[in-house]
């Protein structure tokens, strides 16, 4: 029984380590993080404000803002509008500075093939 798996033409595991000790994959994880860890810690910070202002500031979270409308539902609200203007954000900026990036990168390991 053969213990090396069968080649399917794809990209060599030198191929791959290659790759990814790249300079074009190396800045295409700098940039990745540049963006995401920034942007989670701002939502997580936001959300958790609005958790602990839900807990201990009834008094706040109780104000009507219109109608029946409080501080409260609002904030909770906004937390669905920041998880879409986030995704937008994110699409943006992943067409803009990721994509070309990853191309070249996809375009290197495919190029690679025997």
């Amino acid at each position: 029984m053969s213990t090396t798996p069968p080649d399917d033409g794809g990209p060599s595991p030198t191929t791959w380590h290659e790759a990814h000790e790249s300079p074009d994959f190396v800045e295409l994880r700098r940039r990745l993080r540049t963006f995401v860890f920034p942007t989670t810690g701002l939502f997580l910070t936001w959300y958790l404000l609005y958790v602990i202002l839900a807990d201990y500031a009834h008094g706040l979270m109780s104000i009507r803002v219109l109608g029946n409308v409080n501080l409260g539902l609002l904030l909770g609200l906004l937390q669905f509008v920041t998880t879409f203007l986030i995704t937008v954000l994110y699409i943006r900026f992943a067409n803009r500075r990721l994509d070309p990036l990853a191309e070249a990168v996809r375009e290197r390991v495919e190029g690679g093939r025997g």
